[in-house]
C-alpha cells in the first residue's frame, strides 16, 4: 500500500497540526476544516510509515492495541503528530470505492489478509464424555478383570469348553441371572457349535458389554430373537421347560407331560397379561423393565416352594384356572361357549356382559373358532374376573361396559347393564335397589370429575372401582359388596399385599383339592393353609 505525498509538504508546519485541546462541538462546527486538517495528516511521510507498518502487524498477527506509536521495526520511534487526545492511536479508516468501512471489512475480511489474528478469543471446549453407545456401553477395566477371574475359575479344569448341563453354575455365579436361564444364555453363545468355550463366552458377555447392562436388558436379548425387536410368547417357553425340569416345587409334575405344558402355557399367558399392555402380543424392552416379571423370576429362583411365588409362577394359582376352565368345558373339546360361561361363579354374571365377551369387545379370541372361547381367553377372562382393582381387569371391563366405544360410560350405559341385574333381584326375591340409588353409589365410588360420565382415568384412580362393575353384572358379588364381613375387612387390612385375585385362589384351591381328597386334606389341612399363602384367611 502506497499514499500520495502533497508537494507543499515542506511548507507545512507539522506543530500546527497538534490540536490537543479541541472540543467535539468546534471539530462538528467546522467540518469543513477538519476535513481539511485530516487529508494534511494522511500526507504526512510519518502517516504513511504507520499506516504501513500497522498492515504488516496486521498480517503477522500483532494486535493493534499499540498506544501512539508501533512495534514493527520499520516504524519510527519519533511520536506521530496527532489530532487526537494524547495516548490514544488513530483507527484504521481502509477507504473504498463505496466509501463505507463495512463494506470494506465484510469484503477483506482476515482470511483475505491471510492473518491468524483473532479479533475474539474462542471459549474453551469442554471435553463431554460418551454418552450412548449403539452396542451397550463398555466394562470398565476393573469390572471386567473381576468377571475375567470368576470365568476362569469356571473354566479353568473345562479347557475346551463346558456342556450345557455344566453352564448352569456360569449363568448364576457369573452372569447373575436366575438359573432356569441357563439354556437359553447357552444357546445363544454356542451358536450350534454344541459347546461354550472360554473364548466365546467373553467375546459374548464381556466383550459384547451384556456385563454393564441392567438385568432386564439382559433377559431380554438373552430371550429376544434377532430379526424381532420384541419378545414373543414362544420366547418364554424355553425358560419355563428349564425351569419344569430343574425347580424342586415341580418335580411332582415330571410325571404329568402334558400338565407341564399346560402349567407353562398358564405362566405366560399371566405374564403377558399383566405386562404387556398394549394387547398386541408383542412384549417390548419397555415393558419388560416396567413390569414385575424380572422380580418374580428371581424370586422363584430363589424359593424353593413354588407356591410361595404368588407372582405369575404359584402352581395352586394354575390348577385353579385349569379347573375351572375344565368344569366349564362339559365336552372337553377345550373350547368354551356363552353357555358355559354363563354357568360360573354359580350363575353370577349375566347374559348381557356375557353376550360382550364374546363379541370380543374387550380383547380378540385366540381360539379361530367361531363362538368358542380358548383356555388363553378364559385366562384373561378369569384374572379380569376374580380381581377388578388391577388395571388390566379395569380396561377390560371398561371395554364391555363402553357400548359406543367413544372411552366414556354414561348413564344409559350403565342402566342397559343394571336392568338384568335388577330383574334378577326381583326374581330371587330380593329387596331391589333401584338405579337411581345406584347411580349416587356410582358417582361418589368414583369421584369422577366430570358427574354426567365416567372415563377410565376416573376409574383408575379410585380404590372402590372394581365394585362397580360387580354392581352392573355380578348379582353374588354385588351381594356380598353390601353385606360385607367386618372379619373379612380387618384381614384384608392386615395383609394389603395380598390381591384379590391371590385370596381368590387360595380359597378356590383349598375348595377344589377337599373336592378331590377329603380325606387327604382333612389330615393335612393346616399345613396347605400355612404353605401357600403367609397369612391364613
Amino acid at each position: 500500500m502506497r499514499m500520495e505525498i502533497v508537494s507543499d509538504v515542506a511548507s507545512l508546519d507539522v506543530e500546527l497540526l497538534q490540536l490537543p485541546e479541541v472540543s467535539t462541538m468546534g471539530l462538528k462546527s467546522n467540518f469543513t476544516f477538519v476535513q481539511t486538517l485530516y487529508n494534511q495528516w494522511l500526507s504526512l511521510p510519518e502517516t504513511n510509515r504507520l499506516a504501513t507498518s500497522l498492515l504488516n502487524d496486521v498480517k503477522s498477527g500483532v494486535p493493534l492495541n499499540v498506544p501512539g506509536n508501533c512495534s514493527s521495526p520499520n516504524a519510527s520511534g519519533n511520536t506521530l503528530p496527532s489530532m487526537f487526545p494524547a495516548g490514544t492511536a488513530p483507527p484504521l479508516s481502509p477507504r473504498s470505492s463505496s466509501g463505507s468501512p463495512r463494506v470494506v471489512k465484510h469484503r477483506l475480511g482476515l482470511s483475505n489478509l491471510g492473518s491468524s489474528f483473532k479479533v475474539v478469543s474462542e471459549p474453551v471446549k469442554e471435553l463431554i464424555p460418551q454418552f450412548y453407545f449403539q452396542n451397550g456401553r463398555p466394562p470398565p477395566n476393573e469390572l471386567k478383570e473381576q468377571c475375567l477371574l470368576r470365568v476362569d475359575h469356571f473354566f479353568s479344569d473345562h479347557m475346551d469348553g463346558l456342556q450345557i448341563h455344566e453352564f448352569k453354575s456360569v449363568t448364576k455365579e457369573v452372569c447373575k441371572l436366575p438359573s432356569f436361564l441357563s439354556t437359553s444364555l447357552y444357546r445363544k453363545i454356542e451358536n450350534g457349535a454344541g459347546i461354550v468355550t472360554r473364548k466365546a463366552f467373553i467375546d459374548y458377555w464381556i466383550n459384547g458389554n451384556m456385563l454393564t447392562m441392567d438385568i432386564g436388558t439382559q433377559i431380554y436379548k438373552i430371550l429376544k430373537q434377532p430379526q424381532f425387536n420384541y419378545l414373543t410368547q414362544d420366547d418364554f417357553k424355553p425358560i419355563l421347560r428349564e425351569l419344569l425340569a430343574t425347580h424342586p416345587g415341580l418335580e411332582f409334575l415330571q410325571s404329568t407331560p402334558e400338565f407341564q405344558e399346560r402349567y407353562a402355557e398358564t405362566v405366560i399367558y399371566r405374564i403377558y397379561y399383566f405386562i404387556n399392555r398394549s394387547g398386541n402380543g408383542r412384549l417390548t424392552l419397555r415393558e419388560l423393565k416396567r413390569g414385575n416379571i424380572i422380580d418374580a423370576m428371581q424370586h422363584a429362583d430363589e424359593e424353593e416352594d413354588i407356591n410361595k411365588v404368588l407372582r405369575y409362577f404359584s402352581y395352586e394359582h394354575f390348577y385353579v384356572i385349569y379347573c375351572k376352565f375344565w368344569e366349564l368345558d362339559t365336552d372337553h373339546d377345550f373350547l368354551i361357549d356363552k353357555e358355559n360361561l354363563i354357568r360360573y361363579g354359580n350363575h353370577a354374571l349375566t347374559y348381557r356382559i356375557v353376550d360382550r365377551i364374546f363379541s370380543q369387545v374387550p380383547r380378540k379370541f385366540t381360539s379361530k373358532v367361531e363362538g368358542k372361547m380358548g383356555y388363553e381367553d378364559f385366562v384373561y377372562f378369569i384374572l379380569s374376573e376374580e380381581d377388578k382393582t388391577s388395571e388390566p381387569s379395569l380396561e377390560y371391563w371398561f371395554k364391555c361396559v363402553d357400548l359406543d366405544g367413544n372411552g366414556v360410560l354414561t348413564r344409559n350405559e350403565l342402566q342397559f347393564f343394571y336392568e338384568e341385574q335388577l330383574h334378577r333381584m326381583e326374581c330371587m326375591a330380593q329387596e331391589p335397589v333401584l338405579f337411581e340409588d345406584i347411580l349416587c353409589q356410582i358417582i361418589d365410588m368414583v369421584r369422577c370429575e366430570n358427574e354426567s360420565y365416567i372415563t377410565l382415568r376416573d376409574l383408575k384412580g379410585g380404590k372402590l372401582s372394581g365394585s362397580i362393575f360387580n354392581i352392573l353384572f355380578n348379582l353374588n358379588k354385588f351381594m356380598a359388596f353390601e353385606t360385607r364381613d367386618p372379619f373379612l375387612i380387618r384381614q384384608e387390612r392386615e395383609n394389603p399385599t395380598l390381591t384379590e385375585w391371590d385370596r381368590f385362589a387360595h380359597r378356590e384351591y383349598i375348595r377344589l383339592s377337599m373336592e378331590e381328597d377329603v380325606e387327604d386334606v382333612s389330615n393335612g389341612s393346616a399345613e396347605v393353609w400355612d404353605e401357600s399363602l403367609e397369612a391364613p384367611f
